[in-house]
Order: structure tokens, then sequence, then C-alpha cells
């Protein structure tokens, strides 16, 4: 039945998305009892499911043209936005923002999708996250800023980004240590130093 919940509280079209079975999304949307926005037990909706998947566009497309709210959040403030950060998923991402969708949003780690894209490093996704507003020294719970998550995973060229955009350099995590302090090795922290002085940027560290 298509209103029957699994113990996830999962309709079969939360299923049926997740799998990125299209022609059987194409079919449960048309019913008349069919609720664009329907959670499951953690918060998801179809759409945010879709924004997760490789190649959820189609999905992705179908959904909001019946409806689906991508300013929804999951149980944890996650936003579809936040999901498409995270899988590296571009053209969703921009499909999301083109429909309503915020950078601006916190989930309850207060990370923005800007965090989730630089700790993976997703240059092209930073880019797109910066030009629609989302703050660059914005902190989650732990003092981070996206740049501290960029360095402290290694990612050279996606710090150099969120320099460029107005990264500061000069705030501190609850742990105490400035962004540089995480870099993961020497050979990171030396890359980024040598590009910021020759960008004319300063580092602090400690």
């Amino acid at each position: 039945m298509a209103t029957r919940r699994d113990d996830d509280e999962r309709l079969p079209i939360h299923w049926a998305t997740s799998y990125n079975r299209l022609s059987i999304v194409e079919l449960l949307v048309e019913r008349k009892d069919f609720d664009a926005d329907v959670q499951d037990g953690a918060g998801w909706t179809c759409l945010m499911m879709a924004a997760s998947l490789k190649d959820g566009d189609d999905l992705v497309q179908l959904l909001l043209a019946k409806g689906a709210d991508p300013t929804m959040t999951t149980n944890n403030g996650q936003t579809a936005l936040h999901l498409a950060a995270s899988k590296s998923n571009l053209d969703i991402a921009k499909t999301l923002l083109a429909n309503k969708a915020s950078a601006r949003v916190k989930d309850k780690r207060s990370q923005l999708p800007l965090h989730r894209a630089a700790a993976i490093g997703n240059v092209p996704m930073l880019r797109l996250l910066l030009d629609n507003n989302s703050p660059v020294n914005a902190t989650d719970m732990d003092g981070c800023t996206a740049l501290h998550h960029a360095i402290a995973e290694g990612h050279g060229d996606a710090a150099l980004v969120l320099l460029k955009a107005g990264a500061v350099t000069d705030k501190k995590d609850h742990s105490g240590a400035f962004a540089i302090n995480l870099a993961p090795d020497a050979r990171v922290k030396d890359y980024i130093l040598r590009a910021a002085e020759e960008e004319g940027f300063e580092i602090h560290s400690l």
C-alpha cells in the first residue's frame, strides 16, 4: 500500500526515491493523496533523499514540479541543500537555489551548506554557495568556520577560495585553534601559507 509506513516511518515513495526509481516515483506522485513534503521518522523528505543521490537530478526536478519545499529540514536541521553540498551534487544544488533554497540556513550543529562543501573541498560548490550569499565567516557549534573545515581536511585550494571571498584567519575554534593550525601535515600548511602570501593574505597562527 502506498500509504503504509515501515518501522522508520518511511512510505513506499521514500524507498522508491532513495533507490532512484524514477518511474515508480512518477506513478506515486500522481496519487490524489500524494504529499510532496511527507517526512520519515528522521524528518527526511523525498526531495532531501533525491538531493543526496549522485544521479538524482531528474527526481529533484520532478519533486520540485510537484510542489516539494526545499526549505524543509530534517530532525537535525539539514535542508536538501546541505545534503546536495555534502554529496558534491553541484547541478542539484543549482536547481535547489533556483527554487528558493537558501545558502544561509544552519542545521542543529550550526553548520551551513558551506561548511559541508569546505569539508569535502568542493571548490565549484563553495563558489556557488558564496555567490548565493552564504556567510563566509559563520561558525558552527565547535566554533569552526568553513576555513577551519577546509584546512583541517587538507583542502588547500578550497581554503584559498574562502580566503579570496573574505574568510578571516584570526578566529579560533572552541579548542583555541586558528584555522591554519588544523592543517593535517606540513605539506598542506606550507602550501596554504605560500599561496596566501602570494595573494597578499595574512594568516594568523599560534
